[in-house]
């Protein structure tokens, strides 16, 4: 059998590569700003080492992915032309509004105070310089909320008149685009899901060196504030889940029937465990299923009833005409799945850290080290570092890193999937939004070329995160310890006057 692909494959195939890797760096840069931002303010208020350690060390962290996140970014906004114009030339009048407002916000008032708080070290006040960090931070939450709502429009469209004389959509009502529950929903559950993603990146950090027992006092309080953090963003995850989930079954049918391989609607429908099923058939030949917690997660009650996919796609033959309105329903299962799985595990082992950490123990004598002000680790009483189910722990906490990462990549993947064959729901389809000029040698080419180059900016990003995050926090100078008392700085000596700048530390 021949397998035929031509340029609307191909350009889904790589704006799915491209957008799956640029959202890698998105949650860390949403979630890292603010812890970092978070320790920057307990040096401010404390004036420990420890917090300012600890507020060099996991910038310079955040300074790396923040410029790796632009330089993936830059490529989304030059593939609606390339391979989308239809697409852009349908939708322009509502992108244009929200992708304004995330363009300055992100490459103007963002990058600004990214700047202030890189150069601002020696020369802006502290508390002044702490404002800069939560003003990046701000931006990050901000920016991500202009994209996601332009994204929800895309699941359901608002705000809009459909104009026949230009055949576009015209924006009518901006603020029902920026409110809609759609995007309330997955903003929520994007922010959630981000800081849980920054949490198990810290803890998988600080586990590597506490196993090391190497910089305890810092990759100690690390750890604590990742651990916290990754508890109650992961409660807060499965909340916001929860709540998108509600959504999708009122607005998008069809994707709840996929997530469950739920071929036939009926009330009381169950939540698939393990399915494997025949889409040409349209069946399922295996099912483990929890008899009716589907209805009561989609609409509160265990009784209610959910259309199936072979009810969804019938109902929109009827409405849209002829054609074939199911997604890809393997792509959509187990996407679902690897994104909860994935998900859970990262809230488990966070959860298990609190538990190991509940009760403190002094460590021997042979542990100790001199940036110890309270020689301590948080661990079960009488387990030493390194030894017996801590080694575990570390071991299992360093993996963790990686499963929010994926579930956010899956997660992603089954929402744009599981809306197939709609690029807008009900509204556009996917085949009417590709560009019509566009060949498919020439869609391959460029895919090549960005999955090449993304390969590199892969080996690039892992290399410079592995060195200094392996180097640990920075020993503190006394140039370090003293801030100027106000703007322009309280050394005039020419020495200081002359330094260079340096990259933030």
């Amino acid at each position: 059998m021949q397998l035929a692909v031509g340029p609307l494959d191909v350009a889904r195939w790589q704006f799915g590569v491209t957008t799956v890797y640029h959202f890698l760096f998105i949650p860390l840069t949403i979630s890292l700003s603010a812890l970092t931002a978070g320790m920057q303010t307990a040096w401010v208020r404390t004036g420990k080492d420890t917090y300012l350690r600890a507020t060099k060390f996991w910038g310079k962290l955040f300074l790396i992915n923040i410029a790796m996140g632009v330089v993936t970014g830059i490529v989304q906004e030059f593939q609606f032309g390339m391979n989308w114009s239809d697409y852009s030339r349908f939708v322009g009048d509502i992108f244009g509004a929200p992708l304004a407002f995330e363009a300055l916000i992100a490459f103007f008032f963002e990058s600004t105070f990214v700047g202030l708080w890189i150069f601002g070290w020696d020369k802006l006040p502290r508390r002044i310089h702490l404002a800069c960090i939560w003003m990046v931070s701000l931006g990050t939450i901000l920016s991500a909320y202009f994209i996601l709502a332009a994204n929800s429009w895309m699941q359901h469209p608002v705000g809009y008149r459909y104009n026949p004389t230009t055949k576009r959509a015209e924006l009518t009502d901006f603020w029902a685009v920026l409110t809609q529950d759609t995007a309330l929903a997955q903003f929520f559950h994007t922010m959630s899901a981000s800081f849980l993603t920054g949490a198990a990146f810290m803890i998988g950090i600080a586990a590597y060196h506490l196993a090391r027992k190497q910089h305890i006092s810092v990759m100690r309080s690390s750890l604590r504030l990742a651990l916290v953090t990754a508890v109650v963003a992961g409660a807060l995850t499965a909340i916001s889940g929860d709540t998108l989930g509600k959504v999708m079954f009122k607005q998008q049918p069809m994707k709840m029937a996929a997530a469950e391989a739920l071929w036939d609607g009926q009330k009381g429908a169950p939540f698939s465990i393990f399915a494997v099923g025949d889409v040409d058939k349209g069946h399922n030949e295996v099912a483990i299923d929890l008899p009716n917690l589907l209805s009561f997660l989609a609409d509160d009650s265990f009784t209610s009833y959910v259309p199936g996919i072979n009810d969804v796609n019938k109902a929109e033959q009827a409405k849209y005409g002829p054609g074939d309105y199911r997604p890809n329903i393997p792509v959509a299962y187990w996407g679902f799945r690897w994104m909860i799985g994935f998900g859970v595990v990262s809230i488990g082992v966070g959860a298990a850290g609190l538990w190991l950490t509940r009760r403190r123990f002094w460590l021997a004598p042979e542990h100790r080290t001199d940036d110890d002000e309270v020689p301590r680790l948080m661990l079960t009483r009488g387990i030493r570092i390194g030894d017996g189910p801590a080694r575990w722990y570390w071991r299992i906490a360093l993996w963790t890193m990686v499963f929010p990462l994926l579930a956010n990549s899956w997660g992603w993947i089954f929402t744009e999937t599981g809306r197939q064959p709609w690029v807008v729901y009900g509204v556009l389809r996917t085949k009417n939004a590709v560009s019509p000029g566009v060949s498919t040698g020439e869609v391959i080419t460029s895919l090549t070329v960005f999955t090449l180059l993304y390969g590199l900016l892969a080996v690039i990003e892992v290399r410079l995160l592995a060195k200094y995050a392996k180097a640990g926090p920075p020993e503190l100078t006394d140039d370090d310890r003293r801030s100027p008392t106000r703007i322009g700085g309280d050394r005039t000596d020419d020495a200081d006057a002359d330094r260079p700048m340096a990259f933030s530390y």
